[in-house]
C-alpha cells in the first residue's frame, strides 16, 4: 500500500478559477528548479517583498533544492501550472513546513504562498490553500499559521475568506494568522460555493461568448460543416460568426478565413468540425487566439478506441494547459435561446422554442432527440449542451451553471456514465432544492451483480449507486425518454403538489379506474371531498354521476360541466392536485374540453398542479390558464400517475430537513487512522484481525457482543472472565464459512460446556481437513430483530453504506437499501422507511417492536468510520441484533476488508464467513 507521502508526491488534478479559467495543480518536484526561477523572475518587487519579507534578487541554488526537493511529510509544496510538457510554466506556489518543536500535539506548519502578478486575484492562492489543507489534515498536521506583512491585502484577503476561523495578531506591522486545519462547516461551503461560481462563470462563457468561429465550414449544404454555419445564421447569434476554412472565400453568405490567426479580431468561442488527426491543431490555434472555450463536434476518440483515448487526454491537457473549457469532443454542440445572445452552435435541424428548460445529453443522437421533442411537446428551452465524451466540461460544471441561470427553471440530464459522482452529490442537491432535475440514466439493463466477498457487496451494482445518489440528491430518475418529457412538462409549466391527496374529474369511468390502481403503491392519495363540494357537484351533474374520487360526470359532460367542477373540486381544501381525464365524444371537442380544463384551473389556488389526460389519437394543444401556465396534456392516465408522483416524491423531499452526519471527535479519528495505518503497514490489504475489527467498531462507538479470543487451552480461563451464557467460534486458517462446518456451538453456560465446546470443535475441525487455532468466545445476545449494516466500494461512485433485514438470509429476502457517503439521520430513516420489512421495528404480529433509532445510529456511525478510513473496501455488520426500543442495536458478526485507495475490489478475495447468534 502506498505511504501518504508517496500519494502527494503523485498529486495531480485540475481546477477551475473563479474568472472561469482553468489551471493544473500538482505537486512541486525535483526537475522543477528552472520553472521555479522562471516563476520567480515573474514576480514583482512588491510580491518579492511580501513573500521574502525584503528584496531578493534570485534565488540561491541552495533555496531551490529546498524549495523542490521535499520529503512531503514534514515539508510539502504544490504548484498551480499552465501549458504542459515544455510549454509547462508556474503561476503559483504554495507550501508548508512543519515548525520546529512541534512533534507533540497539536503538530503546526507554517504556510506560504508566492502568485505570479499576472495570476494574482483569480483565486489561485485559494485553490493551492483547500488542497495544502486538506494534506495537512491527512498528514497530522492540527493547526496552520502564517507570518503576513500588513500590507498584503490580497493574501491577507485570501485566508479571511477561506472559511476556516483565523486567529490574528499583529506585531511590528506583521500579521500572525493561526487557524486549525479541520474542515469546519463553514470551510466546505465556501470551498463548494467557489467552485460553483467558478465552474458557473466558465460554462457562460461558453454560453455568451461574442463571437463564433467554425473551424472546418463547408460550402456543402447538409454537411456538418455547413449546417452549424447556417444555424448560427438562421438562430439570430447576436455577435459575429467567422466561418474558417482554406479552401473558401465565402460561406453562406459570410466572409471565409483560411486559419484562426487570419480572423484578425477577438474569439470568444471555436467550434471544431474537422478530421480526427486535425483537431489538436485546430484546438491549438483556438488557445493562440485567446479564445474561451471550445466545442469539438469531431468524433473518432475515446469512444472509438484506444489510441482516440490518448488523443482526448491530451486534448483535455491542452485545453486546461491553456485555461480554456472543452464541451465534447464527439458531441452535437451547444445552445443558448437567450434573445440577447441566441446562439445555436449545434448541427440539429432548427432550434426549439425558449422557454425554461435546462437540458445536457450525453449521446449526440439523443440530444437530437430531446429538441425534436421539446418541439413536438411545446416545451421551451433555456440552453443546451451536449456534452458527447466530456473529456473537460461534465454535468457537475451544467449544474453549477443552471443553479444560477435565472432563465432555467428545469434541468433534464440524459446521462451514460459517471465521471465524478462525488462531485455530482455535493452539487445535485443545493441544485434541487431550487431547481427540480430530471434524469435518465442509460445502463440499467446492462448491469449484472458485480463479485464481491461481502453480502453488502453481493446486494450492490452499479445501477443500485446511481438509485442511491438520485434518492440522496433530490434528483428524479426517469426510465425513458418519454418519461423524462411527462415529468418535465408538468414541472415546467405546474407548482409542486403541497401533498399527496389528488382529485380526478372525468368523463369516463374506465380511466378513472386506471389511474387509481395505477396511483396505488405510488404514494399518491384519493382523499374523499368535502361535504359542501360534493353538494355544489351534485347540483348540475346527472344524478347517474358518481361523486366519490375519482369523480364520473359520465360522458354527457362537456367543456361547460368540466371548468365548474375543476373549479370546485379544485378548490376542495381536501385536495393537493387534479387531474382531469377526457375521453372525446362527438358532442365534445377535445381542444374546446383542453381550454375548459385551463379555465376551470385558473379559478383555483395557483399553487396546486392541475394535469389533463386526453385518451385520444388526436393531437390536443396544451391550453395555457390564466395565472399558472399551461396545462400539461398526456396520452394516457398511466403517464400522468407516473409524473404527478415523481412530482410529490420530489416535492416531499425539498421538504424534509437536510440532515446531520455523525462526527466523529478527534480522538476517535486519532484512534482509527491508527488501526488502518498499522494494518496497512504490515499487510497491504486484507481482511482485518478481529482484535482490529473490535478496536475499529470501538472508536466509532459501535455497540458489539463481548468477544475475546483465546486458544484452545485457555479458553475456560477466557470464558469465567467474560461470564456466561456464551458462544463458541472456531478460528481455523481456510474455514471461512464456519456454520458449513460445525464451527459455531450456542448456549454455553459453564466451564464443562466450554471444554465440551473446544474439544467438539477441534475434532470437526479435523474432518473438515483444518486445524483449530483457537477459540472465539462471544457473549450470547438473546432476541432481537436480525439486520444487517455494511459497505461496499462501486468502483466509479465510492463506498456505499447498507442497510437491510434478514441476518443470514438477507441476499434470499434482498431487502437492503443503500446511500453514498455520508449518510445523515434523515438519510438513515429514509434507507430504513424504504425496507419491505420495515414492520418488524413496529412489532410484527405481537412480536416485541425494535430501537429504530439505534439502528438510524449505527448507519450514522459507520458512514463516520468509512469517511475516517477510505482505505475501508468492504465492511460487514451481519447480524445486526435490533433490540427493543431503549436497548440498542448489537453487532454480533464484523469483518472488514481495507484495500490500497484507488485500487480496484478484487473479485477474487475470498468469501467472509457469517456466523450470527440466533
Amino acid at each position: 500500500m502506498p505511504t501518504f507521502a508517496t500519494e502527494l508526491r503523485e498529486f495531480h488534478a485540475d481546477r477551475i478559477l473563479r474568472d472561469g479559467g482553468s489551471i493544473r495543480l500538482r505537486a512541486i518536484r525535483a526537475d522543477d528548479k528552472q520553472r521555479l526561477l522562471d516563476h520567480f523572475a515573474s514576480l514583482s518587487a512588491s510580491s518579492v517583498y511580501f513573500r521574502f519579507f525584503g528584496a531578493k534578487k534570485r534565488l540561491s541554488e541552495e533555496e531551490l533544492r529546498r524549495f523542490t526537493e521535499l520529503d512531503f511529510v514534514d515539508r510539502v509544496g504544490f504548484v498551480a501550472t499552465l501549458g504542459s510538457g515544455a510549454r509547462e510554466k508556474i503561476i503559483g506556489v504554495g507550501r508548508y513546513a512543519v515548525v520546529s518543536g512541534a512533534a507533540a500535539s497539536p503538530r503546526r506548519a507554517e504556510v506560504a504562498f508566492a502568485i505570479s502578478d499576472a495570476h494574482q486575484g483569480r483565486g489561485v492562492g485559494t485553490v493551492l490553500l483547500e488542497e495544502l489543507a486538506r494534506a495537512a489534515r491527512r498528514g497530522g498536521i492540527e493547526e496552520f499559521e502564517a507570518d503576513v506583512l500588513g500590507e498584503n491585502n490580497r493574501m491577507l484577503e485570501v485566508f479571511a475568506k477561506s472559511g476556516f476561523v483565523v486567529k490574528r495578531s499583529v506585531g511590528a506591522g506583521v500579521v500572525h494568522l493561526s487557524f486549525s486545519t479541520a474542515e469546519t462547516e463553514r470551510s466546505a461551503e465556501v470551498a463548494l460555493e467557489r467552485e460553483r461560481a467558478a465552474a458557473a462563470h466558465s460554462i457562460a462563457r461558453l454560453l455568451r461568448p461574442r463571437s463564433v468561429a467554425v473551424v472546418g465550414a463547408s460550402r456543402r449544404p447538409g454537411s456538418i460543416g455547413h449546417t452549424l454555419v447556417a444555424n448560427l445564421r438562421q438562430g439570430g447569434f447576436r455577435g459575429a460568426i467567422y466561418p474558417v476554412n482554406p479552401q473558401a472565400r465565402e460561406i453562406d453568405g459570410l466572409r471565409c478565413h483560411p486559419s484562426l490567426a487570419a480572423i484578425g479580431a477577438a474569439v470568444d468561442l471555436v467550434v471544431v468540425a474537422v478530421p480526427p488527426p486535425a483537431v489538436a491543431a485546430a484546438v491549438g490555434a483556438a488557445a493562440q487566439a485567446g479564445a474561451a472555450g471550445v466545442v469539438v463536434i469531431s468524433a473518432g476518440f475515446a469512444e472509438a478506441s484506444s489510441e482516440g483515448r490518448d488523443a482526448q487526454q491530451q486534448l483535455r491537457e491542452l485545453v486546461r494547459g491553456t485555461g480554456m473549457r472543452l464541451v465534447g469532443p464527439n458531441c452535437l454542440g451547444i445552445l443558448n435561446t437567450d434573445p440577447e445572445i441566441a446562439l445555436n452552435a449545434t448541427f440539429a435541424p432548427g432550434t426549439p422554442p425558449i422557454g425554461n428548460l435546462g437540458a445536457l445529453s450525453q449521446s449526440g443522437a439523443l440530444g437530437l432527440a430531446l429538441l425534436d421533442l421539446a418541439r413536438e411537446r411545446g416545451l421551451g428551452v433555456s440552453s443546451f449542451v451536449s456534452v458527447g465524451n466530456k473529456a473537460d466540461v461534465s454535468g457537475n460544471d451544467l449544474l453549477c451553471y443552471w443553479l444560477e441561470d435565472p432563465r432555467t427553471a428545469v434541468v433534464l440530464l440524459y446521462l451514460e456514465s459517471f465521471g465524478n459522482p462525488r462531485k455530482f452529490a455535493r452539487l445535485a442537491p443545493e441544485l434541487a432544492r431550487r431547481k427540480p432535475i430530471v434524469a435518465v440514466k442509460a445502463g440499467r439493463s446492462a448491469v449484472g451483480r458485480r463479485a464481491a466477498s461481502s453480502h453488502s457487496g453481493a446486494l450492490a451494482s452499479l445501477d443500485v449507486a446511481v438509485d442511491a445518489l438520485f434518492e440522496q440528491a433530490g434528483v428524479i430518475r426517469a426510465d425513458t425518454t418519454e418519461q423524462l418529457f411527462d415529468v418535465a412538462a408538468l414541472l415546467a409549466t405546474q407548482p409542486l403538489p403541497p401533498g399527496p391527496r389528488v382529485a380526478v374529474v372525468t368523463n369516463a369511468g374506465g380511466p378513472g379506474i386506471l389511474f387509481a390502481d395505477a396511483a396505488e403503491g405510488r404514494g399518491l392519495e384519493f382523499p374523499s371531498l368535502a361535504a359542501p363540494t360534493v353538494e355544489r357537484l351534485r347540483g348540475f351533474l346527472p344524478r347517474h354521476a358518481s361523486l366519490a374520487n375519482p369523480i364520473d360526470m359520465i360522458a354527457s359532460a362537456g367543456p361547460e360541466e368540466y371548468a365548474r367542477a375543476i373549479e370546485l373540486v379544485g378548490a376542495d381544501p381536501n385536495v393537493d392536485a387534479l387531474v382531469a381525464i377526457n375521453v372525446p365524444t362527438p358532442q365534445a371537442a377535445p381542444n374546446d374540453v383542453a381550454r375548459a380544463i385551463a379555465r376551470g384551473a385558473a379559478a383555483i389556488d395557483a399553487r396546486k398542479p392541475v394535469l389533463s389526460v386526453f385518451v385520444t389519437s388526436q393531437h390536443v394543444a396544451p391550453a395555457d390558464a390564466e395565472r399558472r401556465g399551461r396545462i400539461p396534456v398526456y396520452r394516457f392516465p398511466e403517464n400522468a400517475v407516473l409524473s404527478l408522483a415523481a412530482a410529490e416524491r420530489y416535492a416531499s423531499w425539498r421538504r424534509r430537513p437536510r440532515g446531520e452526519v455523525w462526527q466523529l471527535d478527534r480522538t476517535a479519528h486519532s484512534a482509527i487512522r491508527a488501526v488502518v495505518d498499522r494494518a496497512a503497514a504490515q499487510g497491504g490489504s486484507g481482511w482485518l484481525s478481529a482484535r482490529d475489527v473490535a478496536m475499529l467498531l470501538l472508536a466509532s462507538g459501535v455497540d458489539t457482543a463481548a468477544a475475546e479470543q483465546a486458544a484452545a487451552a485457555d479458553a475456560v480461563a477466557t470464558a469465567e472472565r467474560l461470564g456466561y451464557p456464551l458462544v463458541a467460534k472456531a478460528v481455523a486458517s481456510g474455514v471461512l464459512h464456519k456454520s458449513d462446518v460445525g464451527g459455531v456451538i450456542l448456549g454455553l453456560r459453564s466451564a464443562r460446556d466450554v471444554a465440551e465446546a473446544v474439544r467438539s470443535l477441534e475434532e470437526r475441525m479435523t474432518r473438515a481437513g483444518a486445524r483449530l487455532e483457537g477459540v472465539l468466545l462471544q457473549r450470547e445476545v438473546r432476541g432481537g430483530i436480525e439486520a444487517l449494516v455494511g459497505v461496499t466500494v462501486e468502483p466509479t461512485f465510492g463506498p456505499l453504506v447498507a442497510c437491510g433485514f434478514g441476518g443470514r438470509l438477507v441476499e434470499v429476502v434482498n431487502d437492503v437499501a443503500f446511500r453514498l457517503t455520508p449518510v445523515s439521520d434523515v438519510d438513515a430513516r429514509e434507507m430504513i422507511d424504504g425496507l419491505r420489512l420495515r414492520r418488524l421495528l413496529e412489532g410484527f404480529r405481537g412480536a416485541p417492536p425494535g430501537d429504530r433509532e439505534a439502528l438510524v445510529e449505527l448507519v450514522r456511525r459507520v458512514s463516520a468510520l468509512v469517511e475516517a478510513a477510505p482505505e475501508i473496501a468492504e465492511l460487514d455488520l451481519n447480524p445486526v441484533l435490533v433490540l427493543e426500543p431503549g436497548r440498542g442495536a448489537v453487532v454480533v458478526d464484523a469483518r472488514i476488508r481495507i484495500a490500497a485507495q484507488g485500487a480496484e475490489v478484487s473479485p477474487a478475495a475470498p468469501r467472509p464467513s457469517r456466523d450470527p447468534q440466533p
